[in-house]
């Protein structure tokens, strides 16, 4: 019985190893050998400037076709995949994972307007300045930007999630869904949870070096911003864990993924300059992350730290 269970633990420690090879591996050249050389070349960024995002997002892709490739490559199979939604009992995790993370967005920019009062702008003048520079004319939308953004936050808050779910589920299915309960057996909880958020955080380190999500030219780049991703990627990935524990489904944590990701740059447009993307008003930045931190405890306090995974068949 013993030699049954390490040979168990070695398969899925190989697993694990496989996984994380394939997933950096197919994202490390996607980036180097396609989204670099147009983003380097002047021609073509200015010609397929329009879809850069969509070539970026592609990526998200990478560690759901890992999760794939692994369980064949290893005859794992699919039982116990983590994408069954398992609504039944599991109904306020699923609120909690489609309203939440919106709601922590908003509070998290508010509370950086609350500590840097004078990079407000009700009038939205930064927003106006980027429809310009796509050569948008502000004058001709027939409502003040301010009201265009509020009504395009709660359409973020009731559709976002919905709507970013596919692209989120090419991520949440590898990290929540495949990598998360694997490693519940292998470390205690919180130990746990801060290795996953920084493989995810070191994941992103390619599109980070290219300035997604923190720019470039700050000082100690692209180090500094792959830090301060692992950082977001861990208190995030807290959230996103706590959801998909819950119910044991990665669905929730793409719905909260494509939470954030549908309001996540909303408090920027109602600064002076953009924000700074360490700072705030994004929950990338340190300020706008103060709920996302404060909640990540709380769940790090009253739930991780009392669950003993590594004693339960989670995978």
């Amino acid at each position: 019985m013993e030699t049954t269970n390490t040979n168990n633990k070695q398969s899925e420690t190989k697993r694990i190893i496989l996984y994380l090879a394939l997933t950096f591996g197919m994202t490390c050249a996607y980036c180097f050998l396609v989204i670099y050389p147009i983003m380097n070349n002047e021609a073509l960024s200015a010609t397929l400037a329009p879809v850069a995002q969509l070539l970026i997002a592609a990526a998200m892709f990478f560690p759901a076709l890992g999760v794939l490739l692994t369980r064949l490559i290893t005859k794992e199979g699919f039982e116990n995949a983590w994408i069954r939604p398992n609504f039944k009992g599991n109904i306020k995790t699923y609120l909690l994972a489609y309203f939440g993370p919106g709601l922590l967005v908003l509070v998290g920019a508010a509370i950086y307007f609350l500590i840097f009062p004078d990079k407000f702008d009700a009038s939205c003048s930064y927003m106006a300045t980027t429809l310009a520079e796509a050569g948008a004319n502000a004058d001709t939308i027939p409502m003040p930007l301010s009201t265009l953004l509020i009504i395009q936050a709660v359409e973020a808050l009731l559709l976002g999630p919905i709507l970013n779910i596919f692209t989120c589920f090419g991520e949440e299915w590898g990290w929540r869904g495949y990598l998360l309960p694997k490693m519940s057996k292998k470390l205690p909880a919180l130990p746990m949870l801060l290795v996953n958020g920084i493989i995810w955080g070191l994941w992103h380190a390619p599109l980070t070096a290219i300035g997604h999500n923190y720019g470039t030219g700050y000082p100690g780049f692209p180090f500094t911003g792959i830090a301060a991703m692992c950082g977001f990627c861990i208190v995030m990935g807290i959230f996103l864990s706590y959801v998909a524990m819950k119910t044991k489904s990665c669905i929730p944590a793409a719905i909260g993924h494509g939470a954030v990701n549908s309001i996540a740059a909303i408090g920027m447009y109602f600064t002076t300059d953009g924000g700074n993307p360490f700072v705030g008003p994004a929950p990338t930045g340190i300020v706008g992350a103060i709920p996302f931190i404060i909640v990540a405890a709380l769940m790090c306090v009253f739930y991780f730290s009392k669950q003993n995974f590594m004693n339960e068949e989670t995978a």
